[in-house]
């Protein structure tokens, strides 16, 4: 996330007038202690009672020819479980929606607009080509707009983002990547990605989350299921709730400050979880598929 400051009148001339983050800002009464420090709350996620806001969760999927096999066949079973998981995430006043875009030797939507999570279903997926990664990162730019995926009438809380691949990008993805970190959405979402078996690079997956806290990675069926199910749904819960911040300075904290904390958060509760899973008796990819 970049560390240019953003005021919300900033915010919302980029995304338009009609355009809603969620952030629920409070400014702490507290003693005036280290006003270098900035403390946040300990439950920095406290739910606030709002007005019922939409929340789309974008997955991007490598679909190249290196995926095919027990790759793509697991990934197609994760996904149909995980459905029913994220169905039960958003709270009573959330609206949320599945956006799928693959990407091979071509970029593809799985549906033209995203669906709301009660009637979305898995479309199974094939693999074949290459890793066109940039032209998805350019896709998502295009359509990560209110005048296009983000079009919804009611309040929005900052997309979740979820990149999946096993592989190197074939095209320039520094390219796509520098376009989609001009999107204002990308840069307030919640990101997170997941490398899939050995040839997987990490690093250019923390260039597109912007932290390595937030990039995992599985080289078997079994640390696949478990990834993705972890991502989804952690980054869903924490999408999807409002934050109330506070200080101990007595100065207005920022939406940067907001989405910089969600973001955190996010890396943190993702390494606690993913040290907690265990590999059991599964064949890693690259040996026994």
């Amino acid at each position: 996330m970049s560390n240019e400051r953003v005021t919300e009148p900033e915010v919302n001339k980029n995304l338009g007038s009609s355009d809603n983050f969620d952030t629920k800002e409070t400014v702490s009464t507290a003693p005036e202690s280290d006003n270098s420090i900035l403390d946040f709350d300990d439950d920095p996620l406290s739910a606030t009672s709002v007005s019922k806001k939409s929340l789309v969760i974008f997955f991007l999927i490598d679909t190249s020819g290196s995926m095919k096999g027990k790759k793509m066949g697991e990934l197609n079973t994760v996904m149909e479980e995980l459905i029913p998981e994220i169905r039960r995430v958003g709270e009573a006043d959330t609206e949320v929606k599945i956006a799928v875009l693959t990407f091979s030797t071509e970029v593809r939507w799985m549906y033209s607009n995203p669906i709301p999570i009660e009637d979305f279903e898995w479309a199974r997926l094939r693999a074949s080509g290459v890793t066109s990664m940039g032209a998805a990162f350019k896709e998502l730019n295009h359509r990560m707009s209110r005048n296009s995926f983000l079009n919804s009438p009611s309040l929005s809380f900052a997309p979740v983002i979820f990149l999946m691949t096993d592989g190197y990008p074939s095209d320039d993805y520094k390219e796509g990547l520098r376009e989609l970190q001009t999107n204002s959405w990308y840069k307030f979402g919640l990101k997170a990605a997941l490398g899939i078996g050995q040839e997987a690079n990490d690093n250019i997956l923390a260039e597109f989350t912007g932290s390595k806290d937030t990039v995992v990675h599985a080289y078997s069926g079994g640390q696949l299921a478990q990834m993705i199910k972890i991502i989804a749904v952690t980054s869903s819960q924490i999408g999807s709730k409002s934050m109330t911040l506070s200080d101990d300075t007595g100065h207005e904290i920022g939406e940067e400050d907001v989405f910089a904390a969600k973001q955190k958060l996010l890396g943190q509760q993702i390494q606690e979880l993913v040290t907690t899973q265990t590999d059991g008796d599964d064949v890693p990819f690259d040996t026994g598929w």
